[in-house]
C-alpha cells in the first residue's frame, strides 16, 4: 500500500467567529457533486463542535464552501454529549444521511467520558437532528470506560462497525491517560449492535492506544488503517501518532502489518510530528470517464497537534 499526499486541505482561523482551533477527526461523505468533510473544531477550551467543508470532487484539496454553523449543539447538562460533538463516521442510509458522532462530557477524576450517538439529516448532510438523546454505543457490562471513533460499513443485510474501546486510565508522569483498543460490532439496523469485545490487532508495546479505524473493501480483502501511539511522550513527541494498517478476509480476524500503512510524517511540513485519525473513502469516476481515470481511494487525516494544523488528503496509489 502506498499513499500519495495531495496536501493540506483546511485549517481553521476564526471562521464564523467561533472556529478558533482544530479541524480534528475528518469524516468524509461523497456526494454526487462534491465531497463533504465533517470535522470537530473548538470555540473555546474544553468544548468541541462539528461543522463541515465542501470540496471539489475532482480536486479534493480545493474548498468550494464552508458551513459556518455547528451541525449540532451540545446536549443538556448531564447528557453524554454536553461538552462536545466530534464526528466519527457518516453514511448514506436510504434517503437520509446518518452521522455517528463522539459525544463527550468532562469528569472530575478523569478528563472526560466518551460515547457514541447518531444524528440524522434529510438534506444530504447539511443539517442534522439527534435520532434520540442518548448514545447508540454505550456502556456494556464489560466496556465501561469509552466506546467511540466508530467506523460503520454497510454490506447487504449486515452493518459492520469498528471502534475504539477504552481499556482504562493509567497514571503517566503524574497524569491519568486513557488507553483504548480496537473492537468490532455488527448490526442489522445500525442502531442495535452486537459487540463481542474481541481483540482485533496485537499491541506493538505495552499500553499502546489504537484509535480511529477506517475500513474499505478492495477485491476479496478488507483493508484497515488506524492510528497508534505511545502512552507517554505522545503530544508531538517521540511516541506521537503514526499510521497503522491491517487486512482481513472476514472483517473480524485481522493481520497487522504497519509496514504497509503507506503514509507517515513529512519533515518540515504541517504533518511533521504526527499523522492521525485517518478516514478512507472511495470516489467513483464520473460518468463517461476513461478507464485510466478510474475510481479513486482517498484518505483524509490530521497532522500536528491532533488537528491544530488542520487536515489533509492523500490518494491511494494502485
Amino acid at each position: 500500500m502506498e499513499w500519495k499526499k495531495l496536501g493540506k486541505v483546511f485549517q481553521v482561523n476564526g471562521e464564523g467567529g467561533w472556529m478558533h482551533s482544530h479541524a480534528q477527526i475528518p469524516a468524509a461523505l461523497v456526494l454526487d457533486d462534491r465531497i463533504r468533510v465533517y470535522f470537530a473544531t473548538r470555540p473555546q477550551r474544553n468544548l468541541s463542535l462539528t461543522t463541515f467543508v465542501d470540496l471539489d470532487r475532482n480536486d479534493p484539496t480545493k474548498v468550494i464552501a464552508l458551513n459556518e454553523q455547528p451541525v449540532l449543539q451540545p446536549g443538556p447538562a448531564g447528557a453524554f454529549d454536553e461538552h462536545g460533538i466530534m464526528p466519527s463516521c457518516v453514511i448514506k442510509k436510504g434517503k437520509q444521511v446518518w452521522l455517528y458522532y463522539g459525544g463527550w462530557s468532562r469528569r472530575e477524576n478523569i478528563r472526560y467520558s466518551n460515547w457514541t450517538g447518531i444524528a440524522v439529516s434529510d438534506d444530504d448532510g447539511a443539517t442534522f437532528h439527534r435520532m434520540f438523546p442518548g448514545p447508540v454505543v454505550d456502556r456494556t457490562p464489560n466496556e465501561i470506560y469509552s466506546a467511540t471513533a466508530v467506523f460503520v460499513l454497510p454490506e447487504g443485510e449486515r452493518m459492520h462497525m469498528w471502534y475504539a474501546r477504552g481499556l482504562g486510565w493509567f497514571e503517566v508522569n503524574g497524569q491519568l491517560e486513557e488507553v483504548y483498543r480496537l473492537r468490532y460490532g455488527h448490526s442489522s439496523d445500525g442502531i442495535h449492535w452486537t459487540r463481542p469485545d474481541q481483540e482485533l490487532v496485537p499491541w506493538l508495546r505495552e499500553h499502546e492506544p489504537t484509535h480511529r479505524p477506517t475500513v474499505i473493501r478492495l477485491g476479496d480483502r478488507y483493508h484497515m488503517w488506524f492510528c497508534h501511539r505511545g502512552i507517554a511522550d505522545f503530544r508531538g513527541g517521540d511516541q506521537a501518532y503514526r499510521m497503522g494498517y491491517a487486512w482481513s478476509t472476514d472483517a473480524l480476524t485481522w493481520h497487522r502489518d504497519d509496514a504497509q500503512a503507506g503514509l507517515t510524517v513529512s519533515p518540515g511540513q504541517w504533518d511533521s510530528d504526527m499523522v492521525a485519525y485517518p478516514y478512507v473513502v472511495k470516489v467513483d469516476a464520473p460518468a463517461g470517464a476513461s478507464a485510466k481515470e478510474g475510481d479513486r481511494v482517498l484518505m483524509f487525516y490530521n497532522g500536528n497537534g491532533f488537528g491544530v494544523s488542520g487536515f489533509g488528503v492523500a490518494e491511494l496509489v494502485r
